[in-house]
């Protein structure tokens, strides 16, 4: 197996666990293939196995590395989609951030989750991804998202009017500081802080979650994802932003938006002692009340 490692600069508090990451690895004589910009963060921290190898782009990685392991928490993860891309190389993340419903192992189950990945004891969860459409190529090549498409005001500006189309057919006009378009796998994410549902992974939709609306009428709907959601801005400023994930672009108010269900999935690997119940009450903290002690 080789397993391909992606991070970003830690602080002191975090290196001794992902110094033990790459001792259990070279312990089960895994070769590491190491992002180059990540290689290079580690420098003088670290002490690297011999046998690592470097990749610096998409393309080099697609041929190395039979999975891909995730360190820090569910935004550096999600910037491993730009690295996958439609390779169906599966991705890991050991959280070293706070909530991590994504990155779902624990920093302090490294080496009993490194085993389980090593002796195949897991299953593969396809998620499926936005892509974005734009009329001046919005993100390049980059245009999906794992979790949600956002298009939103910027700071400093006042209340959009953002005209939602489904398959060509009138949705509404939210009248709000802006739009969540959230995949399953993002309905825990940043819609969820707006007032959406949890939506279950292979439920085949979407969730259209206004931000802030000025009409308190206006709820979130939860759409199939066979349909095309098309997006036309009126406001008083020239500009507004427009978020893939973690990546965020500003464009001019003229530029029409449209938004479907990518022809590929990303494969997140779910451990056999995990399910996404479980990873919902963990996460959430259900059934823990400070009034029952």
């Amino acid at each position: 197996m080789r397993i391909a490692i992606y991070g970003r600069d830690f602080n002191d508090t975090v290196l001794p666990y992902v110094q033990e990451v790459f001792d259990h690895l070279a312990a089960h004589h895994i070769q590491p293939v190491l992002y180059s910009k990540f290689k290079t963060s580690l420098h003088g921290k670290i002490k690297l196995p011999a046998n690592t190898v470097v990749f610096h782009n998409h393309k080099e990685l697609k041929d190395l590395a039979d999975v891909l392991l995730s360190l820090g928490g569910d935004g550096t993860l999600l910037d491993t989609l730009s690295l996958i891309r439609n390779s169906n190389i599966p991705v890991i993340g050991i959280n070293f951030g706070r909530l991590g419903f994504l990155a779902s192992i624990n920093k302090n189950e490294i080496e009993s989750a490194l085993k389980a990945l090593i002796n195949g004891e897991y299953t593969l969860d396809a998620r499926s991804l936005l892509i974005l459409e734009s009329d001046n190529g919005l993100f390049g090549e980059e245009n999906f998202a794992l979790n949600d498409i956002t298009i939103h005001r910027r700071d400093n500006s006042a209340m959009m009017i953002i005209h939602a189309s489904m398959n060509n057919e009138f949705i509404n006009s939210y009248w709000a500081d802006g739009l969540i378009i959230a995949t399953p796998t993002g309905s825990t994410a940043y819609s969820l802080s707006c007032g959406g549902p949890i939506i279950y992974p292979d439920s085949k939709n979407f969730v259209v979650t206004p931000i802030a609306p000025h009409n308190l009428n206006v709820r979130p709907v939860v759409v199939p994802d066979s349909n095309k959601l098309s997006f036309e801005v009126e406001a008083r400023e020239s500009k507004f932003l427009v978020s893939c994930d973690s990546r965020t672009v500003t464009v001019e108010r003229s530029v029409k938006i449209s938004i479907k269900k990518a022809d590929f999935c990303i494969n997140l690997i779910r451990l056999n002692n995990e399910t996404y119940l479980n990873t919902l009450r963990n996460k959430l903290l259900w059934g823990i009340d400070t009034r029952n002690y």
